[in-house]
């Protein structure tokens, strides 16, 4: 029997999405990558499905795209790198509608480091490892890496993981403002979970629209932004109600109690 190339588990509203092909450091041939477009295309399409949590199986996040199957001439690959399949992989994660947290578990290397990007929020063990090796083996990234890394730890560092190749140690990536927080391997998941939870707990028509002006808004000017959210918070304000807001706002209060430890 074949081992299937992605592992989705979903419960109370959270999808937990693994990558298993730890044989490889779950490398990503054309065939996990059309997995990976359909997963999100479909959990897009779920309504109870509010929170995605994306990991690796074994010592990887991803070791990026399968080098093999590339070397080996797969126009498959070539397309998935860089072509039509590229496109279909950023828009299945742009399509979905709430958080993805990257729970990076260890090795997320170029293709694998894109993914990592393609998340909302990173959440790294100790054992995880950055690195950006587009320019040694002589491919250009196409799924956002060039783009996105400087804008999260700035230019010039961003530079030198784009032009050197060297890993990014995970104490290092927090530091730089890459992962939100590194914790112990056996602590990964259920510290993701847990935020999971926490995000689950808000308002979900207001978290998507949330989630869609910062999107939005990080990918124009400032003042363009600032014009997304106006009519973002007027449209969606139509459909608030006095009762609601009362509502959410005894939930608040409790929580912050629940909080305090009152």
């Amino acid at each position: 029997m074949t081992e299937r190339l992605l592992l989705v588990e979903k419960s109370d509203g959270i999808a937990r999405v693994t990558l298993n092909r730890p044989e490889a450091l779950n490398a990503l041939s054309s065939a996990l990558v059309a997995e990976i477009c359909a997963v999100f295309e479909g959990l897009a399409k779920e309504s109870e499905i509010r929170v995605a949590i994306l990991t690796g199986k074994g010592r990887a996040f991803s070791a990026g795209v399968d080098l093999k199957e590339l070397s080996a001439g797969s126009e498959d690959t070539r397309s998935a790198a860089g072509g039509n399949a590229a496109d279909r992989l950023v828009a299945a994660f742009a399509g979905f509608g709430g958080p993805i947290i990257g729970a990076v578990n260890g090795y997320a290397i170029t293709g694998g480091f894109e993914l990592a990007l393609m998340c909302d929020i990173l959440i790294a063990s100790t054992s995880a490892r950055f690195a950006d090796t587009h320019a040694r083996v002589g491919i250009a990234p196409g799924w956002g890496l060039s783009q996105r890394l400087s804008r999260l730890i700035g230019i010039s560092r961003a530079k030198e993981l784009h032009f050197t190749g060297n890993y990014l140690e995970a104490d290092r990536a927090e530091r730089w403002g890459l992962v939100n927080r590194v914790v112990e391997p056996d602590a990964l998941l259920p510290v993701c979970e847990e935020l999971a939870r926490d995000m689950l707990s808000c308002d979900p028509k207001t978290l998507r629209t949330y989630k869609r002006v910062v999107d939005e808004g990080y990918a124009t000017t400032f003042g363009e932004g600032m014009r997304l959210e106006s009519k973002a918070s007027k449209d969606h304000m139509k459909g608030v109600t006095a009762a609601a807001v009362a509502a959410r706002r005894a939930e608040v209060q409790e929580r912050g109690r629940q909080q305090d430890g009152g």
